[in-house]
């Protein structure tokens, strides 16, 4: 099966085009692309999606449509939005047009099936390389989830913590004052809170691993990637302490100094610091030495799904 995944984030856009044979075999990436679009720009106060972060997607959408028709032989294309649509109420004016420049209508995902979908594609084969149960951790830009399991997951939850979230809420300074940085990361505490509550294998997971931009930028800035090299971020274990040292140059930049960080793409030099304090303060707060990087993902997760359909 040839299929083509779009996952709507709040800070970035993002497209897979695979070929599967079933849905635990090998995945035979076609195109993956990754655009920062920003969607989620001032939803979490406004609660409404911007003009000009709805045309930013439309448009990215519209480029990805011609990816798919360029490569031809795709079966089905499924597209998924996640935490800024679900926050918004007029997501309407979004999908109206998005369906238009895709063909498809993009499905609205619950913070639960996201979680599940980020899991089925960050563990399928990890086994060889990491000891089971996992708590796989999706930083977004409006929300987090935590999915803990071995072969399937066992517990879940998404919470509202993300790196656009926490810097459009927290993070107003440039950079950042102790004051700033002291509440973010208290918020950012109480969240894990609940997951340590309501998840209580997460803190028993023998092993921990890190999903989208914040995590494979930190990886990136730890090796001093100028350019993005897939084999060299996935599965790039990022220590506790790395994470730190990283996460405490990030806060103490200005946004201008921080940009010339090897391996920080642009959009997300703003939000970069509020990314780090999220899995700082999970590593943190569960016990984790290290996070073991995935750039297997919700995307991975969505086509092995759709195979899963299929058969």
């Amino acid at each position: 099966m040839r299929a083509a995944a779009i996952d709507i984030g709040t800070n970035s856009t993002r497209l897979l085009v695979g070929e599967l044979d079933d849905p635990a075999g090998e995945l035979v990436t076609l195109a993956r692309e990754m655009t920062i679009t920003r969607l989620g720009q001032g939803v979490d106060e406004a609660r409404r999606l911007a003009p000009d972060a709805i045309e930013r997607t439309v448009a990215a959408l519209g480029r990805y449509r011609e990816v798919i028709d360029r490569l031809g032989g795709v079966d089905v294309v499924r597209a998924t939005a996640t935490s800024a649509a679900r926050d918004a109420d007029n997501r309407d004016e979004f999908f109206d047009p998005a369906t238009a420049a895709l063909g498809v209508t993009p499905e609205l995902l619950s913070g639960s099936e996201e979680a599940r979908l980020s899991f089925l594609g960050a563990t399928t084969g990890i086994a060889a390389i990491a000891p089971g149960p996992y708590l796989v951790v999706d930083i977004g830009g409006g929300s987090t989830e935590f999915v803990v399991g071995t072969t399937e997951p066992e517990g879940l939850l998404s919470v509202d913590i993300g790196c656009v979230r926490i810097t459009e809420a927290w993070l107003h300074s440039d950079p950042p004052t102790a004051e700033e940085l002291s509440q973010a990361v208290h918020v950012v505490r109480e969240h894990l809170a609940d997951v340590a509550r309501e998840v209580p294998g997460a803190a028993g997971a023998a092993t921990l691993v890190g999903l989208a931009g914040t995590v494979s930028s930190m990886a990136m800035i730890e090796q001093g990637l100028v350019e993005y090299d897939r084999d060299r971020v996935h599965h790039f274990r990022l220590s506790k302490k790395a994470a730190e040292d990283c996460f405490r140059t990030l806060a103490t930049e200005a946004i201008e100094d921080r940009r010339h960080n090897p391996g920080l793409e642009p959009g997300r030099v703003d939000v970069i610091v509020g990314g780090a304090i999220i899995l700082v303060s999970i590593l943190r707060t569960f016990g984790f030495r290290e996070v073991l990087t995935s750039e297997a993902d919700i995307l991975d997760g969505l086509v092995r799904d759709l195979a899963a359909r299929a058969e």
